[in-house]
């Protein structure tokens, strides 16, 4: 089943807390997952950002909604309880709570800051499945996608020395061939059997990487890699890295993961979000800062 969204979570949560006793977020998590029985790959499913899981975070905005309407409380750091309300909202016997139904609490609609006029921000509450974090998440992965098409699209319209240059600024800026200098003197250096350019693998050139870096219209079909292949054995190399501003074929891909040497294939959305990740050919217009409370702030001696 797919992970359910923080606002189906609200009731089964209350729910748990309907024994009146104190429980940590840590336990509650752990009901919730067993109560809709996720798997493995589910629970431990992260946010595009990498630092949350998607359900310990939809479980946190729950209980937060909750906890704004007065249905439950904090009691001590890490562990909450079900309030009166909440005992007398769990009576009813519903069959969900939702955001639209603790919009009835003057709290949760203080929270909310909305006003009961404003009939399109209720309508996207009510419908609203995913948390402000996913949705901060969403909108950022929306605005890389086409931010890597028009890094893909201007790579393509510049020159194939424009490209190398382009290859080695990245490469420095992920650590490898050492200084910009060395780096600049490998890559387009070679052109011999299908071999762009020779680069350090570190700093202290420990090891080699060959690497093919190619603009290119079509996709990049097997034949191509398997001269880069045959290359790679006649310098008796066993790393290589195929860069190109296009994609690969699926034959292409399945040959390179049966050989024994090691290629990285590098196509063109992978090239264009390396080149964001490393801020490569692109700029930040603006940041935004997130921040949590600071829980051992508020805890008194």
């Amino acid at each position: 089943m797919a992970i359910p969204d923080y606002q189906s979570l609200m009731l089964p949560l209350l729910q748990f807390l309907g024994d009146k006793q104190e429980h940590s977020i840590r336990e509650t998590i752990e009901h919730l997952e067993s109560h809709f029985n996720l798997n493995y790959e589910e629970k431990k499913q992260l946010l595009p950002s990498g630092r949350q899981f998607v359900f310990e975070n939809r479980v946190g905005w729950a209980r937060t909604y909750l906890k704004k309407a007065l249905l439950l409380e904090p009691v001590r750091r890490g562990f909450f309880k079900i309030t009166d309300k909440g005992i007398t909202v769990l009576s009813k016997k519903l069959n969900k709570i939702d955001a639209a139904f603790l919009r009835q609490f003057p709290e949760f609609i203080e929270f909310q800051n909305i006003r009961k006029d404003e009939k399109e921000e209720t309508h996207s509450l009510e419908v609203a499945s995913e948390t402000p974090e996913e949705s901060i998440e969403s909108a950022y992965l929306r605005l890389k996608s086409n931010l890597a098409i028009e890094i893909i699209q201007s790579i393509k319209s510049c020159s194939p020395a424009f490209f190398e240059r382009l290859v080695i600024e990245l490469l420095v800026k992920m650590g490898y061939g050492g200084s910009r200098k060395d780096a600049g003197e490998a890559i387009g250096k070679s052109g011999d059997g299908g071999i762009d350019g020779i680069i350090k693998e570190d700093k202290l050139g420990l090891d080699i990487l060959y690497i093919q870096a190619k603009r290119w219209e079509g996709s990049v079909g097997r034949p191509e890699i398997q001269k880069f292949a045959g290359a790679l054995q006649l310098h008796h190399a066993k790393k290589g890295i195929f860069i190109t501003t296009s994609t690969y074929s699926k034959d292409a891909l399945d040959y390179v993961s049966r050989i024994e040497s090691k290629i990285i294939l590098i196509d063109g959305e992978l090239l264009a979000n390396l080149m964001i990740d490393n801020k490569v050919g692109v700029s930040t217009i603006t940041s935004y800062e997130i921040n949590k409370i600071d829980s051992d702030y508020f805890t008194e001696e």
